[in-house]
């Protein structure tokens, strides 16, 4: 093949019904017609050679040559992302596109506030906050889709060589209570008085309920004797149902600061037991980092940090505006 085979366009429209399960999806998600999309792609396979798709099911479900394009689609996307908002750049931070990651708490509640004072410094910057798993966030970050992410999981084991992982702030996880639970009158309730409660959590797969069991063991609390009253999908879900009198939970201090000040929620404290874990400033060092990201990484995360020390400037930044070697970089995300 001495010319290039495929467009853009025809990469987007792959992703995209890859992405949907269905051409006429795709064709909505892309604001085009579903018979634009289905020549488009018909073209592309000519033009290839071979099916990208195997038509027999009610799905569109792509073949082995069809995965391979899409694989390398989305890092020739990603890296026609990357060379635009590099030209961005030389507007000197007067416009361009930030995209920051995060896990649910830090996404929920720490990040907007960190993205309202660096929009406040650059107003003409386009912020995009993306909150999802730690693994995704992960990922997004390793294929250069985010910038840099803050989260409060572990860091899949496959991407810990690739990305620079740096401990950032400690996140309390505190108690909380119905204000008219019987507990809520002690100063200090004691760890036995654990198993007497009925808790509300998040799954057991969920991030924070794995560091809190974790916590917990260490103090020798068996956390197989906890009597799980029920298991919600949100922060915001498990403080209403707390306030509702259905139960008790662990939850981000940063995540019942108004609910405290207004008196609606209970903060218990448990002698000699302190629930905390460590979020951390995840950053990909052989991709390009954007102006903007320069400046929220020197100018608005030093302000929330518990360990400044680990946000040595020179480290973070290093010589990150060149990328080293793209090619060696996580295939696609497609894999979360």
């Amino acid at each position: 093949m001495s010319d290039i085979p495929f467009t853009l366009d025809q990469l987007r429209i792959l992703k995209a019904i890859a992405a949907e399960g269905s051409f006429k999806r795709a064709a909505d998600t892309l604001f085009v017609s579903q018979p634009a999309v289905s020549l488009q792609v018909q073209n592309l396979e000519k033009q290839l050679n071979v099916p990208l798709f195997d038509r027999g099911g009610r799905k569109a479900q792509l073949t082995q040559a069809g995965y391979l394009l899409l694989s390398y689609g989305e890092k020739i996307i990603t890296l026609c992302q990357e060379t635009c908002r590099a030209i961005e750049d030389l507007q000197n931070l007067q416009g361009g596109t930030l995209i920051v990651g995060a896990s649910q708490t830090t996404g929920t509640y720490l990040l907007p506030r960190m993205i309202g004072l660096f929009r406040q410094k650059y107003p003409d910057v386009s912020v995009q906050l993306q909150v999802h798993s730690t693994r995704r966030t992960s990922w997004g970050v390793a294929n250069g889709q985010v910038d840099l992410a803050i989260i409060g999981g572990e860091v899949p084991p496959e991407l810990q060589e690739t990305l620079k992982i740096i401990p950032y702030a400690d996140d309390e996880l505190a108690l909380i209570m119905p204000t008219s639970h019987p507990l809520s009158r002690l100063e200090m309730i004691q760890k036995d008085d654990l198993y007497k409660l009925q808790f509300i959590t998040l799954d057991s797969q969920s991030t924070i309920r794995k560091v809190i069991d974790k916590v917990l063991t260490r103090y020798d609390i068996d956390t197989k004797r906890l009597k799980i009253e029920m298991e919600l999908n949100s922060i915001e879900a498990i403080k209403n149902a707390v306030q509702s009198g259905l139960g008790v939970a662990f939850v981000s201090v940063t995540a019942i600061e108004k609910e405290l000040q207004m008196g609606v929620l209970h903060r218990a404290h448990i002698k000699d037991i302190e629930v905390t874990r460590t979020l951390s400033v995840v950053i990909n060092p052989n991709r390009y980092r954007s102006k903007a990201a320069e400046a929220l990484i020197k100018e608005i995360l030093p302000q929330f940090s518990t360990y400044p020390d680990h946000l040595d400037m020179e480290f973070l930044s290093g010589n990150s505006n060149r990328a080293k070697d793209i090619s060696a970089s996580p295939l696609n995300s497609s894999l979360l």
